[in-house]
C-alpha cells in the first residue's frame, strides 16, 4: 500500500483558543477520490507531539506504570485516576532523549537504552499529536530517584510495579483504559517480550 497525500486547499483558519495549547477552526477544500472538491470545516487542537515508554523487567515479568489524575477523563465520568505508561510532550527535544528524561522524572528509573517500537496518532479526528512509542528493560539498580513528576506542573504521580499478567488483567477488567498504555502492554505480550 503506497502512501497518498491529500489534495487540500486551506481557505481560512481562525484561532478559537490559545490558552493551554492552540485550538483553531479551519475551513478547507479537499479533493474527493472521484476528483470533485468539497468544502469542509474542522476544529484542530495542536498541543505538539509526545513520547511514551513501557519499562519492563524480563526476569521478574513486571512492568512499571504510573497512576495520576486526568481532568478530561474525570469530566467524562471516570474517577479521574488513570493507570498509564510514562509519557510527555517533546517540548522541542528529540523523542528518544525526551522519553529518557520523562521516564526518570515520572518513575525515578534512569534508562540508558530505549527501543522505539512505532509511532501513532492517538486522536486524528481533532488532535495533531503524534506519539512515539518506546520500550526499555529496567532493573532495581536503575532506580535513581523517587519519581512522581514535577509538583509545580501539577503532577502527583504514583509509581506502580505490576506483573505483566496483572497489567493485562487490569486491561480486561477495565481498570487500565488509557490507549497508549494498552497498546504498549499488548505489544510486549504479542512479541513475547515477557
Amino acid at each position: 500500500m503506497q502512501p497518498k497525500r491529500a489534495e487540500v486547499r486551506i481557505v481560512e483558519d481562525r484561532i478559537l483558543s490559545d490558552d493551554w495549547y492552540s485550538l483553531k477552526k479551519y475551513t478547507f477544500d479537499i479533493q474527493r477520490r472521484n476528483g470533485d472538491w468539497q468544502r469542509l470545516s474542522r476544529e484542530v487542537y495542536d498541543r505538539g507531539n509526545g513520547a511514551t515508554i513501557l519499562l519492563y523487567n524480563r526476569d521478574r515479568k513486571t512492568v512499571i506504570l504510573t497512576r495520576q489524575f486526568r481532568f478530561p477523563v474525570f469530566m467524562n465520568g471516570h474517577d479521574g485516576y488513570l493507570i498509564e505508561t510514562a509519557a510527555g510532550l517533546l517540548d522541542n527535544m528529540d523523542p528518544e532523549n525526551r522519553i529518557k528524561a520523562e521516564v526518570e522524572e515520572e518513575t525515578g528509573f534512569r534508562v540508558s537504552s530505549v527501543q522505539k517500537v512505532f509511532e501513532a496518532y492517538m486522536s486524528p479526528g481533532s488532535v495533531t499529536e503524534k506519539l512515539y512509542f518506546y520500550i526499555a528493560e529496567y532493573h532495581a539498580g536503575d532506580k535513581a530517584g523517587v519519581g512522581g513528576g514535577i509538583e509545580a506542573e501539577g503532577e502527583d504521580i504514583e509509581v506502580l510495579e505490576l506483573t505483566i499478567d496483572a497489567a493485562l488483567g487490569a486491561v480486561e477488567r477495565g481498570l487500565i483504559v488509557d490507549g497508549k498504555t494498552i497498546m504498549l502492554l499488548y505489544h510486549v505480550a504479542l512479541k513475547s517480550i515477557l
